[in-house]
């Protein structure tokens, strides 16, 4: 392999992914796809409105301070760390297309859409004035320049990503840059304008018959509980922090589900300040009984990272190595996996966590230090460690009483399920067989050619992104690289 397919690697070898095992064979690795568009980090929500809170229910943070929580450059920081660490030369990269407006339809109300695509800092006063609250405009849903783009890059990334898994040719994909499990069909809501998760579940219904989605994220998932709460295809379970006043207010173990999706709605209500054991082992014990009753065909794992300590919106106590044992207890269970980012607003910590959290997926061991080649090496002062101490500022208030108790009623909610929904599966519909098979036959197209080139020495890329040149611009899907 050309080590400076991306960047030219003058690091030593301490700063690099090892694989945790010298003695797996080529084929019997776990095949994982890595999806990230390098402008996705650039767009910024800005500083505070000035229209006030118009947002329904509580607001997700003071709207009296400057500065909006939600800063896209994480992904960048995630991305470099990533790339630095040596982990995109153990999967597969895609630069995915923007997704289009038809897609956005699939589950989006018109109306909302239509504003998204049109709405600009410049015409918001004047045109759109009068509109904002109705689709849940304000400080925690800023518009800000380049908002349609923005949307549309992220929501292409998980899209690619899970027509990826429908083709069957990954078993892990990778989208950092999605998990916006706020935003409703008809509005914006906590900082996100476009549902990509609800959006990529309805494109792996299309060819799986179960779909188990899990939220880690400190702040309930509601508008993927919301979007499938009528539906057992779907079973959807949340982790988050439950009180009164704390965003979006929903979450308690009350709310099951309806019609034919009753009791396929989980919700995991957590006070203030829960630590590493008490959180992995609530969500092993949990999640082990969820797969055996629901027997999940794909799994959506939403990985948020502000239930990691010190989170400036958080108030769990977990650490990074914590956060990542749920996500390695998913993958061990070897069923078809989708990733996806999600809060997390205390943003270098937020890219140690997804880098930490690729490399569990990769079976990689990862240094204790931040690679010294990171052209962002100042955000992670002053220890430099991808492991920071991050325990300490909230006491645990989840006793083993409280904790107990809550896993008892979710296993009686489970035991009303008499087994994994029995359906029988359809015809796929019109138009995607053949997309699946001529995507196939572009990827192989591609690799054939990849091949081909393998021994010719690539340019170093710009600001440690993935494509040179004319590439950078291009929208394809299958803009990719063979890294095997």
């Amino acid at each position: 392999m050309n080590s400076s397919t991306f960047t030219t690697d003058t690091r030593s070898r301490s700063s690099r992914a090892q694989l945790a095992s010298t003695h797996i064979r080529p084929h019997s690795k776990t095949r994982v796809a890595y999806f990230h568009n390098k402008d996705v980090g650039s767009f910024h929500y800005g500083v505070g409105t000035g229209v006030g809170a118009v947002c329904k229910g509580a607001s997700v943070y003071d709207t009296k301070k400057t500065g909006h929580p939600m800063k896209p450059h994480r992904l960048t920081l995630t991305n470099d760390l990533v790339i630095n660490y040596g982990l995109h030369e153990l999967m597969d990269v895609y630069c995915p297309r923007m997704a289009t407006e038809a897609e956005l339809l699939e589950f989006h109300e018109s109306d909302y859409v239509n504003f998204l695509k049109k709405i600009t800092p410049q015409n918001r006063d004047t045109e759109f004035a009068d509109v904002l609250g109705n689709f849940n405009f304000g400080d925690d849903c800023p518009v800000f320049d380049g908002l349609w783009d923005f949307c549309r890059i992220y929501t292409g990334a998980s899209l690619a990503a899970a027509q990826k898994l429908c083709m069957k040719d990954m078993e892990i994909c990778v989208n950092w840059s999605g998990g916006l499990h706020h935003a409703k069909s008809y509005e914006a809501s906590g900082f996100c304008y476009v549902n990509d998760i609800v959006l990529a579940i309805r494109q792996l219904l299309k060819y799986y018959v179960r779909v188990l989605y899990i939220d880690i994220d400190i702040h309930h998932g509601d508008g993927v509980q919301e979007a499938f709460y009528c539906t057992d295809r779907v079973m959807t379970v949340s982790f988050h922090k439950y009180e009164p006043g704390f965003f979006p207010g929903t979450g308690d173990t009350t709310e099951i589900g309806s019609e034919l999706g009753k009791y396929y709605s989980i919700n995991v209500p957590l006070k203030n300040g829960i630590d590493d054991d008490s959180y992995v082992n609530l969500f092993r014990t949990i999640m082990t009984e969820v797969k055996d009753r629901y027997q999940p065909s794909v799994i959506v794992l939403q990985c948020g990272a502000d239930s990691l300590g010190l989170d400036r919106l958080g108030a769990f106590n977990l650490s990074i190595k914590a956060h990542g044992d749920c996500v390695k207890i998913i993958k061990s269970w070897q069923i078809p996996l989708l990733v996806l980012g999600g809060g997390g607003y205390t943003i270098h910590n937020v890219a140690r966590c997804w880098a930490y959290e690729t490399s569990v997926l990769l079976d990689a061991n990862l240094p204790n230090e931040i690679p010294g080649e990171s052209k962002y090496l100042d955000f992670f002062e002053p220890d430099y460690k991808l492991h920071p101490h991050l325990v300490g500022r909230v006491d645990n208030q989840n006793t083993k009483t409280d904790l107990k108790r809550l896993t008892e009623v979710i296993f009686e909610q489970l035991r009303h399920l008499d087994g994994a929904p029995v359906i029988q599966m359809q015809e796929l519909p019109d138009g995607i067989a053949e997309y699946l098979q001529e995507a196939d036959e572009e990827l192989a197209d591609t690799r054939e050619d990849q091949r081909a080139n393998k021994r010719m020495k690539r340019s170093k890329a710009h600001d440690n992104e993935f494509f040179d040149g004319d590439s950078d611009q291009e929208q394809d899907e299958e803009n990719t690289m063979d890294l095997d």
